[in-house]
């Protein structure tokens, strides 16, 4: 999929869900989220068998906007990682990109090399925790800055402190901790699109779900987060119909950059 069109689409839902429990079953969760309005998920590397789940999800649906997350980009980590677990070991960045994804998430920052080899070619969404990290992986070519744990690290207010330092210039996607309480928060802070797990559903509601694979349920979850986003960007945005604006468009309107040239 063109890169464009990748990072349209996040910015169009305005919203990353992390898929993270294995009880669920990936392609169903898919269609739940299609069915929502909601055109993309990410995969994370810290559920069993992730590369054998992503080629099953790439085949199924393969219009779908599909991101590989928790991804260990330093070669003597993730040797060690699999020394540690060789019946499920954890694929790289080469493995997950050669399986077709269209965008590439970390809970820490990439290296040169995979700037090098992929910038502009396949979205990429590295982790950050301060201000230098941010300008740092976007100078290299970063489309969006993931803020993880964003709970841990200040929340909303947290963004909204650093912001002027990085002149709003970069599209920061807020992930752990985000939830239907602070949605709005963080929407009024500058973030477009926020980065989530199945914990922004309450505990019972999920317990439903994953027990029966009510995935009805989960569609209808996800609506209302899509909804409660929407509303939350129209009152932030007045000009922008997030709905059917492309990433030209929406940086025109808010003055990010995502770095497609």
């Amino acid at each position: 999929m063109d890169i464009r069109r990748t990072v349209t689409t996040l910015l169009q839902d305005g919203f990353i869900l992390v898929f993270n429990l294995d009880k669920l079953d990936v392609i169903k969760t898919a269609e739940a989220l299609l069915k929502a309005g909601v055109r993309n998920m990410e995969v994370t590397c810290r559920i069993s068998r992730p590369l054998e789940k992503i080629r099953q999800l790439r085949k199924a649906l393969p219009e779908f906007v599909l991101g590989a997350a928790s991804l260990i980009d330093s070669p003597g980590m993730l040797m060690a990682f699999n020394r540690s677990h060789p019946n499920d070991p954890l694929p790289s960045v080469d493995q997950v990109a050669g399986e077709g994804v269209d965008f590439l998430v970390s809970a820490a920052n990439f290296r040169p090399q995979t700037f090098e080899k992929y910038a502009g070619k396949i979205a990429l969404i590295p982790g950050c925790g301060t201000t230098s990290e941010i300008m740092n992986q976007f100078g290299m070519g970063a489309n969006f800055c993931k803020l993880f744990p964003a709970k841990n690290l200040g929340g909303p207010e947290y963004i909204q402190a650093i912001d002027p330092a990085i002149h709003k210039l970069v599209s920061i996607v807020p992930t752990g901790g985000t939830d239907m309480s602070n949605i709005k928060s963080y929407i009024s802070a500058g973030v477009l699109v926020l980065g989530a797990s199945f914990s922004m559903i309450d505990k019972a509601t999920l317990a439903a779900i994953t027990e029966i694979q009510d995935y009805n349920l989960l569609s209808s979850e996800m609506s209302r987060i899509r909804q409660a986003i929407a509303d939350a960007r129209r009152d932030k945005w007045l000009k922008i119909d997030f709905a059917s604006a492309d990433a030209d468009t929406v940086a025109r309107a808010t003055g990010r950059s995502f770095n497609l040239i």
